[in-house]
């Protein structure tokens, strides 16, 4: 049986134009981009590339990319590397942050600051209203992910970011699930970091970047030989960061064309999730156009995606990072969603290579699978 893959948020096959531009660096070309020689040379030109294809894709200056391994360093290295510079003082993250921004800002409460959770409405989208009653405590760091990684709704970034300026707080923004699904103007967005992560464009495992404001100094994470201008230190990767710049070259050629595709699709499915009476989670605002997350009353999601993965089809509860947890979502639970429902829900993520067909495929057997679970459910009772 072929596997139909419905987890784009979660990772993502990388692109074979990704792969053909990284093996020159996997294998005759495999010096260290600090070297002098000329393999050193050819290897710093190809992470120089890489720098201004990742600026490009969030119009940004390429001395503003700062390559790390993946999402979570990223988040932890403003965080925790903005926390380092400044006095002890308020730092507000929505309440629906992935755990990669919550957690370390959790662990600054060890320091002397004071963590507020920003609220969030019944749609998913941060409520600025309480964005303006915390920010009158004195702040020094807000957190506010552009896109969701569960329900895909976005945020309204520059809104948050304006009032944090205000205080004069420092504004990150954690846009891993939005980059390449819609567009991002790093300046526009008023912000003074942004995250990104290879593999949830097509790229690599392993590798991301923070996008900086050059205005603003962190104290790094990792000290050494002083790579990355200081902020990073250590050997860089250049296969992956060769196949992030790709990815991010493609993301860009691609998007325009492949959100509206991914958009219908997400209308289709969600047409028949109705008339098999699931509750859709952020329907009725602007999401990421290849996101849907959603529940049926009575069934466990758990159950649900082993069941549906039996039938050849990957969806996923939750946010991957936390798959092996049974409490029920920390993002539903901050819309106001009743725990019951909540951990019933699923998601599934649309790609590139996704077809309508497979979603009517997928429709039919979703339907089967909850009429069977729902049959069972009532014998249990």
């Amino acid at each position: 049986m072929t596997h139909v893959y419905f987890d784009h948020n979660a990772t993502t096959p990388v692109d074979d134009r990704v792969l053909a531009a990284m093996l020159p660096y996997l294998r005759e070309q495999y010096g260290n981009a600090s070297s002098r020689h000329e393999f050193g040379t050819l290897a710093r030109k190809a992470v120089n590339q890489a720098r201004e294809q990742a600026a490009a894709l969030v119009r940004a200056q390429p001395a503003q990319v700062i390559f790390t391994s993946g999402g979570t360093e990223s988040n932890n290295a403003f965080i925790k590397g903005a926390a380092g510079m400044l006095k002890p003082g308020q730092i507000a993250v929505s309440a629906i942050e992935h755990p990669c921004v919550a957690k370390p800002a959790q662990e600054l409460a060890r320091s002397g600051w004071k963590v507020r959770k920003l609220a969030v409405d019944g749609d998913g989208r941060i409520d600025l209203g309480d964005v303006a009653q915390a920010l009158k405590e004195p702040t020094g760091i807000v957190s506010v992910m552009l896109a969701n990684n569960e329900t895909g709704v976005i945020q309204d970034v520059a809104a948050v970011a304006e009032k944090a300026r205000a205080v004069r707080a420092w504004m990150h923004t954690d846009a891993v699930q939005a980059a390449g699904k819609i567009a991002i103007d790093f300046n526009a967005l008023n912000v003074h970091a942004m995250t990104l992560s290879a593999h949830k464009i097509y790229g690599p495992k392993g590798v991301g970047a923070l996008v900086l404001d050059k205005r603003i100094e962190l104290k790094p994470l990792i000290s050494g030989g002083g790579h990355e201008q200081g902020l990073r230190s250590g050997t860089e990767n250049v296969p992956g960061i060769v196949g992030f710049g790709a990815a991010c070259e493609l993301a860009a050629q691609r998007r325009q064309e492949l959100a509206p595709r991914l958009s219908a699709m997400r209308d289709q499915l969600e047409r028949g999730l109705i008339g098999i009476g699931a509750a859709i989670f952020g329907a009725r605002t602007a999401r990421i156009p290849n996101t849907s997350y959603f529940a049926f009353p009575g069934i466990e999601g758990e159950t649900l995606v082993i069941e549906i993965d039996k039938a050849g089809y990957a969806i996923a509860s939750g946010a991957a990072c936390s798959s092996t947890s049974t409490e029920p979502s920390a993002t539903l639970l901050a819309m106001g969603i009743a725990p019951e429902l909540a951990r019933g829900a699923v998601r599934v993520s649309f790609g590139k290579d996704n077809k309508p067909g497979q979603v009517e495929e997928f429709l039919s057997v979703l339907s089967a699978t909850v009429a069977r679970l729902r049959r069972l459910t009532a014998i249990a009772v």
